[in-house]
């Protein structure tokens, strides 16, 4: 999963996309550098932001999800917002997307993504008790997200990530988003754009931990992480 931004406050610079025609040139070459999934964001969620008011979000929404589906139009794209409304928005006009929720969750979030029978990306945010949870979320087409980076500290995020092995029994794609993240590059030094390598180490981790979508700022290098993992499975 390829991660795009139609924001000027993004953690890191580089997955700013100020125009549709960026958008669109971005989205071809994550999809030649090997991208199944196309992630969209429009409201920053760094920690410390201060998130857009709805309709900037979706005034820098719109366009970029309708370029996208003009280029590419087979291409399985996914919504990053926390705000029902935006996801009912972007199902009725775009039709069906993948919405990824960073916040956990609400009613009416659940409500959207059940009546669109869409998949929904679930935050669980380092709670991986999915048992005592899990009635709330009936007849949703889950994915799981750990959550790291929304769980409270590095340390929070490594225990999370040495326990997330756990979610294999639900039997449900898990996603795991650690690009660039504070979790890699603070404990050496570091800095969202000087932790590439740090970060195929923590993804290589998290595949063997049974991640099975990785959301990514580095396509080419995740997906030659990737290949080498099928490999090293399939010897």
């Amino acid at each position: 999963m390829a991660i795009g931004n139609v924001t000027p406050d993004s953690f890191y610079a580089a997955s700013r996309l100020g125009s549709t025609d960026a958008v669109v040139a971005w989205a071809q070459q994550a999809l030649a550098d090997g991208a199944d999934i196309l992630d969209i964001g429009a409201c920053s969620t760094r920690p410390g932001s201060t998130p857009a008011f709805e309709e900037e979000e979706w005034r820098r929404l719109e366009p970029a999800l309708a370029a996208l589906r003009s280029a590419l139009p087979e291409t399985r794209l996914s919504v990053d917002t926390f705000r029902p409304e935006i996801a009912r928005r972007a199902l009725a006009q775009f039709g069906s997307l993948i919405i990824n929720d960073i916040s956990g969750g609400c009613e009416a979030m659940y409500d959207v993504v059940r009546q669109a029978h869409v998949p929904y990306i679930w935050t669980l945010r380092g709670d991986l008790d999915l048992p005592a949870r899990m009635p709330e979320l009936r007849n949703i087409d889950l994915i799981l997200d750990p959550g790291f980076g929304f769980i409270g500290s590095t340390e929070a995020d490594y225990e999370c990530m040495r326990n997330m092995h756990s979610l294999r029994a639900h039997n449900l794609p898990i996603l795991v988003g650690v690009s660039r993240k504070s979790m890699v590059w603070r404990p050496l030094g570091l800095t969202p754009e000087t932790c590439l390598e740090a970060t195929q180490a923590l993804q290589l981790y998290a595949l063997e931990q049974g991640a099975t979508i990785l959301r990514t700022h580095d396509v080419k290098e995740t997906a030659q992480t990737i290949k080498l993992f099928n490999n090293i499975c399939n010897f």
